[in-house]
C-alpha cells in the first residue's frame, strides 16, 4: 500500500515537473520569438496602454488616424487583435520609388558649372499646355509636399520652403536624387537657368521618407501624411509604390483627402497593375506617355487610372546642382501635381488661410479634392479608346484647359 502511494506520489510529481517544464518552454520560446514593425489601427481611439499590455513596443503615435507603429511578436499580435478596440494589426510594409531604373543615362547630365544651361520648356511642359496656363496661374503659395527621397535645398533653380525627415535626422536634403528630379518637375524656378516647372510660383516642401536606396515603409508615409495635414499642405506628390496594401495607409490616404489634400501618385512602371497608393481610391492614379501621346510601354495599367501625363525622357533638376533625364511613371506624376497647384490658385473671389487653404467668404473650402480630379479628367485630352481607358484612363492632363474652366 505504501508503494503504491509511493509510485502514484511520484508519477504526479513527474507529470507537474513535465507541465512546469513545458510551460518554462513556452515562456523561453515566446521570450526567443523576434519581433516584428506592425501599423496597429484602433476603431476609435488610441489605446497605447493595451499594445503595452500585450508587450509591444510603442515607437510612434499618428494624428491623421487612430493608429501606432509598434515592434511586436506574432504571438502578441494574435492577442491585440483579439480586443474589439482593434480594427488591424499589420505588419509594416515597403515601396520604392518610381523611375530610377529608366534612368537615360550620364550622357544627358548637365551641370551648374561653370555656368548653368539656359532655361529651356521641357516638352512635357509644352505637351500638357502648362506654359498657356500661365498668364491666369504659376500656383503661387499653393503648397505642394513632394513625398519621396528629399529634395536638393541648395539647387539653383529650386527653393524649398520647408520640410520634414521622418525617416530620422533632421535633414530633408536629398541624398538619391529621384526627389529632386520630381520636385523640378513640379515647381523648378523661372529664373532663366535650367528648366521650368509646370507651377513656378509653388511653395515647394520636402517630405523625406525615403532612404538613399530609395525605399520607405508605409509606416512612414503615414507619418508623412501626418506632416502634411498638421502643416496645411494642399497636395502631396507621391512617385512611390508597392505590390502589397495595409489597411492603416489606405485609411491615412481617405482621411488626407478628406482633409482637403489632393493625394497623387505614380501608377507603376512594371507594364502590370497599377501599385499601391496609386490604386487607392482616394489617390490620383497617373500613368506615363511620350513625346507621341503614346502610353510607355512600362506604363501600369487598370481600372484605377485616372490619368496620363508626360513621363518618358524628362530633363528636369538633380543632386548637385545638376540637371538630368529620366522616364517613369513617376515623372508623371508631379506633372499632374503641378497642374493641380496651378488650378487650386485660380479660383476667383477666395480668401487664404495661415495655412494656405483657400476658402471662398463663407468659410467653406471650395476646392474639394474630388472636384479638383473631375476637373482634371473633364478637360483632360482623351487618348486611346474614346472615354476612359485602363492605359490612358481619361487622357492626358491639360493644364490650360483645366485653368480655364475655373
Amino acid at each position: 500500500m505504501v508503494k503504491a502511494r509511493i509510485i502514484k506520489a511520484l508519477s504526479v510529481g513527474c507529470v507537474m515537473l513535465m507541465v512546469l517544464m513545458g510551460c518554462s518552454m513556452v515562456v523561453a520560446a515566446k521570450k526567443d520569438e523576434e519581433k516584428v514593425r506592425c501599423i496597429v489601427l484602433f476603431k476609435d481611439n488610441i489605446d497605447k496602454k493595451l499594445v503595452e499590455d500585450n508587450n509591444g513596443e510603442v515607437l510612434d503615435t499618428y494624428d491623421i488616424i487612430p493608429g501606432l507603429v509598434a515592434d511586436m511578436t506574432k504571438s502578441d499580435i494574435k492577442e491585440l487583435m483579439k480586443s474589439d478596440k482593434v480594427k488591424s494589426v499589420e505588419e509594416d510594409a515597403e515601396a520604392e520609388i518610381i523611375g530610377d531604373a529608366k534612368d537615360e543615362g550620364n550622357g544627358n547630365d548637365r551641370g551648374g558649372s561653370p555656368s548653368p544651361p539656359a532655361q529651356t520648356n521641357p516638352w512635357g511642359i509644352l505637351k500638357i499646355n502648362a506654359d498657356d496656363a500661365w498668364t491666369k496661374s504659376k500656383g503661387t503659395s499653393i503648397k505642394v509636399a513632394v513625398m519621396d527621397t528629399g529634395i536638393d535645398t541648395g539647387h539653383s533653380d529650386l527653393k524649398v520652403a520647408g520640410g520634414i525627415n521622418v525617416i530620422g535626422g533632421s535633414s530633408y536634403k536629398d541624398d538619391n536624387g529621384h526627389g529632386t528630379h520630381c520636385a523640378g518637375i513640379i515647381a523648378a524656378l523661372d529664373n532663366t537657368i535650367g528648366v521650368i516647372g509646370v507651377g513656378p510660383g509653388v511653395s515647394l516642401y520636402a517630405i523625406k521618407a525615403l532612404n538613399k536606396q530609395g525605399s520607405g515603409s508605409y509606416s512612414n508615409f503615414i507619418k508623412g501624411l501626418d506632416w502634411a495635414y498638421s502643416n496645411g499642405m494642399q497636395v502631396v506628390s507621391m512617385s512611390f509604390g508597392g505590390t502589397s496594401t495595409t489597411t492603416a495607409f489606405e485609411t491615412a490616404c481617405a482621411k488626407a483627402k478628406a482633409n482637403g489634400i489632393v493625394l497623387v501618385a505614380a501608377a507603376g512602371n512594371s507594364g502590370g497593375p497599377i501599385i499601391y497608393p496609386a490604386a487607392y481610391s482616394s489617390v490620383i492614379a497617373v500613368g506615363a506617355t511620350d513625346k507621341t501621346n503614346t502610353v510607355a510601354s512600362w506604363s501600369c495599367y487598370g481600372s484605377q487610372l485616372d490619368l496620363v501625363a508626360p513621363g518618358v525622357e524628362i530633363y528636369s533638376t538633380f543632386t548637385g546642382n545638376i540637371y538630368k533625364t529620366l522616364s517613369g511613371t513617376s515623372m508623371a506624376c508631379p506633372h499632374v501635381s503641378g497642374t493641380v497647384a496651378l488650378l487650386l490658385y485660380t479660383v476667383p473671389g477666395l480668401r487664404t488661410d495661415s495655412n494656405g487653404i483657400k476658402y471662398d467668404t463663407n468659410g467653406d473650402n471650395i476646392w474639394d479634392p474630388s472636384e479638383v480630379q473631375h476637373c482634371l479628367e473633364d478637360t483632360a485630352s482623351d487618348l486611346g479608346s474614346g472615354g476612359k481607358d485602363s492605359y490612358y484612363g481619361y487622357g492626358l492632363v491639360n493644364a490650360q484647359k483645366a485653368v480655364g474652366i475655373a
